[in-house]
């Protein structure tokens, strides 16, 4: 592991002083086979905050969002090189729990992906797993609480034993996110939460993604620069693998640095 990586995460704060750095990437690459997909990500994620990804189809931004959780460990010709450390530990130490590690960094994809089980049963199934509820009404509890957590208890609290599969779209993604809150992770990762939802779910999850910062560290990958400027603390900007500039989301968009980064929020590329 990289020393100066370690001794910046010891230090606990950013460049701000004021927030904690949650997780830390210093000279990620990713390589599919031969292909360099990222180049030398240094990114600081801050604790209880929202951080926004985003770039051009294809930047990197999804592949960058998946090493966290080392879900690019299940592409065989996936090869992730640098440092990236959650609470002063490499995650990509060989003694890592990666089972584990996803519970403490869970993920939420582009299209709901419920089980084919009860609504109960898709929230009740990382608690069981990981062995967290020790009976039956504890389990209840968690249950629950993921699910006012993800603002959907009072739409279903009568339908528990219901099919996961025939809420909506915007329900199912809720339910999705309820079962990674389910087993108390640190962060959440979102990859494009609302790209398949219409736009009264979309405000949805995005209020409670605000609502959701109170208690975990998020990182959202999203398409919609709008979505970015409203739910998101700090941007980062990607663009053909690099990490071009991240900053306070309000500045990104109305003082970025660099002149890529005005390209892409003015629309002349992307």
């Amino acid at each position: 592991m990289n020393d100066s990586a370690t001794n910046e995460t010891q230090a606990g704060t950013d460049a701000a002083g004021d927030e904690k750095v949650k997780l830390l990437s210093r000279g990620v690459k990713v390589f599919y086979g031969d292909k360099q997909a990222l180049f030398d990500v240094d990114l600081d994620i801050n604790e209880n905050e929202v951080t926004a990804l985003i770039g051009p189809s294809g930047c990197g931004k999804s592949t960058y969002l998946r090493s966290l959780n080392r879900m690019n460990d299940t592409i065989d010709i996936c090869r992730v090189e640098g440092d990236i450390i959650l609470d002063g530990d490499n995650i990509y130490d060989k003694a890592v729990d990666v089972v584990h590690l996803r519970a403490r960094v869970g993920m939420v994809f582009q299209k709901p992906n419920p089980f084919p089980k009860s609504i109960y049963d898709n929230v009740a199934y990382g608690p069981r797993i990981h062995g967290i509820a020790t009976g039956k009404e504890e389990l209840d509890g968690i249950v629950q609480t993921a699910l006012e957590k993800a603002g959907l208890w009072t739409e279903v609290k009568d339908r528990l034993d219901a099919p996961g599969t025939g809420l909506s779209g915007g329900q199912q993604q809720r339910l999705c996110i309820a079962r990674a809150v389910a087993v108390s992770p640190e962060v959440i990762l979102m990859d494009e939460p609302c790209s398949a939802l219409d736009p009264i779910a979309t405000a949805k999850i995005e209020e409670l993604i605000d609502e959701l910062r109170e208690n975990f560290t998020i990182v959202i990958v999203t398409h919609s620069m709008q979505q970015a400027a409203r739910v998101s603390q700090k941007t980062a900007f990607f663009h053909l693998g690099y990490l071009v500039e991240v900053d306070e989301t309000e500045k990104m968009f109305t003082n970025p640095s660099d002149e890529r980064t005005q390209g892409y929020i003015t629309g002349r590329f992307g």
